[in-house]
């Protein structure tokens, strides 16, 4: 007999459970959809939240971290997420259509609609589809993400998001900006799902903007590329404050199709941008990159697994770190090779740049390969600035911060540079700039 022994719920577990007895009857969806909140809340219940004694958050404990639970944000009026978003930094001058999410709620005047859908893309509120008869298949859960807390705690609570569908041959001229704007202060809990129809082109930029509480923001992207269908998409978790920052990406890859993602960390006291990357269709192609800067006592994980579950297919993982003062960076990659995927190329590299003897780093790269006749390899580097080189920049009269910042932009600029989107290189290089001039 298996007698599953309670656990002692912290004060913010405790919380989570009475947040979600309060908020049930309040969250969107259908029976089916209530059912499957009710059994994530009941894992938060049974299980807690991650912690270092599961593998899979070892080196990244968001039970220690997070000491209490915030209520949801409030619904906020058009007018205040005009206001906060005004008030934001973003990107600046960028070239882009936008759709807004304010306190977890999708925003429709203050998004492109009608620009998009002259381009072929329509824009649904992620509330409204989950009422409806498949909204249910809208919070399905990968294999390879197991019964992960993060993505329990968003199916328990997500306010909303949007489902942005491209139609097939489609190519949007210009790239899309999500942008979630927090208003006022409360846990910020979304999931957007992303279409692409076959041969459909999609460049996309998540931002996240605004107040950030002592919640968490948790964040589900659903990206579903199909055959021949070519998606890029760049995030950046740059907010400043207190609470966790917690972003998860669910891809699947069809046949000739091709997807690109930037993660750019710089700022939260607690991040993990998580990525689960499923090929599904044979000759397709993954290139996940990403830039992780910290400094304080912040903590800064990136976590990847890539599933080759069919042959000819190839990936490319490329991910640089920086870290100052007492700052820690995790990054966990793994990529799974099924027996019967053949001529797999897989590839990833993880390299950290420690700015101080306090900064610590956490690399794990692994390999699972169940087929024979693939190439692939991982590897990982850590390190301090280079001596000669920094000499080399001060013999010519470069004083010595503008010598670093000029050594830590290259070392960067080499994965932003890579990920090749022109339009968004600028505006994350500046991002660099000023993290390393706040110092």
């Amino acid at each position: 007999m298996n007698v599953t022994t309670p656990i002692n719920l912290t004060q913010a577990e405790a919380g989570l459970v009475d947040r979600f007895d309060a908020a049930r009857t309040g969250l969107a969806g259908s029976d089916a959809v209530a059912a499957l909140r009710a059994e994530a809340a009941g894992q938060i219940k049974a299980k807690g939240l991650p912690h270092r004694r599961v593998e899979e958050y070892k080196y990244s404990d968001l039970r220690a971290f997070l000491k209490s639970a915030a209520p949801l944000a409030a619904a906020v009026t058009t007018d205040e997420a005009k206001a906060a978003l005004a008030a934001a930094e973003t990107l600046g001058g960028l070239d882009r259509y936008r759709i807004v999410i304010a306190n977890g709620s999708y925003v429709a005047d203050l998004s492109d609609i009608e620009a998009l859908s002259a381009e072929g893309v329509s824009v649904t509120d992620f509330n409204a589809a989950l009422a409806g008869t498949n909204g249910a298949a809208l919070l399905a859960q990968p294999k390879s993400a197991g019964a992960d807390g993060v993505l329990a705690l968003n199916t328990a609570f997500v306010q909303g998001g949007v489902v942005l569908s491209v139609k097939a041959g489609a190519e949007v001229s210009k790239p899309v900006e999500l942008v979630q704007i927090a208003v006022s202060e409360g846990a910020q809990v979304t999931r957007c799902r992303v279409e692409l129809g076959e041969g459909a082109k999609l460049r996309l930029v998540e931002t996240f903007a605004g107040k950030a509480g002592a919640g968490e923001t948790n964040a589900v992207f659903d990206y579903d590329v199909a055959d021949k269908a070519q998606l890029a998409a760049t995030r950046l978790l740059t907010s400043e404050g207190a609470g966790a920052v917690l972003a998860t990406t669910l891809s699947r890859i069809g046949a000739d199709a091709e997807l690109k993602t930037l993660g750019f960390i710089a700022g939260p006291d607690f991040t993990r941008n998580q990525q689960f990357v499923a090929f599904t269709g044979e000759n397709s192609e993954a290139k996940i990159y990403g830039v992780t800067l910290a400094r304080g006592k912040a903590l800064a994980d990136q976590t990847l697994i890539v599933d080759h579950a069919v042959p000819h297919c190839n990936s490319r993982e490329f991910f640089k770190t920086v870290l100052d003062d007492d700052a820690r960076g995790v990054y966990q990659g793994r990529i799974n090779v099924a027996q019967h995927a053949q001529k797999t190329d897989g590839e990833m590299m993880t390299q950290a740049l420690l700015l101080s003897e306090g900064a610590e780093m956490a690399n794990k790269p692994e390999l699972e390969i169940f087929a024979d006749d693939v190439i692939c390899a991982h590897g990982a580097t850590c390190g301090e600035i280079d001596d000669d080189l920094l000499f080399y920049l001060r013999a010519r009269g470069i004083p010595l911060d503008e010598a670093k910042t000029l050594l830590v932009l290259a070392f960067l600029s080499e994965a932003i540079e890579e990920f090749g989107e022109e339009d968004v290189t600028e505006a994350l290089e500046q991002r660099v700039r000023d993290w390393l001039a706040a110092k």
